[in-house]
């Protein structure tokens, strides 16, 4: 079965605001199996428009992913994200060769 990926481009605007989105969207992603596999870093921009912070967080399938952010517990992380960030979220089901 092929994993899940949740690919997310974000702006921040109130790093202290947004911390509370981090804590609280822990609950959701421990529910789904979430894990860290970019959390911003170094990166290069080579090629569109580059936002500040990049992540990627993998789960052990699709599913999972689109549960996860469907989820109550994300939803109400989200709510705390919405008014402090702009960005782009891809969910994407990974290749299984």
């Amino acid at each position: 079965m092929a994993k899940g990926y949740w690919i997310g481009r974000v702006d921040v605007q109130d790093d202290e605001a947004y911390g509370a989105y981090i804590a609280a969207n822990k609950a959701a992603f421990d529910k789904f199996g979430a894990r860290f596999l970019v959390r911003g870093g170094q990166f290069e921009a080579r090629e569109g428009t580059p936002r500040s912070r990049n992540v990627v967080i993998e789960f052990p399938s699709y599913a999972d992913a689109i549960a996860c952010y469907d989820s109550p517990e994300y939803q109400t992380a989200k709510a705390l994200r919405d008014p402090v960030s702009e960005g782009d979220l891809v969910i994407i089901e990974g290749y299984d060769a």
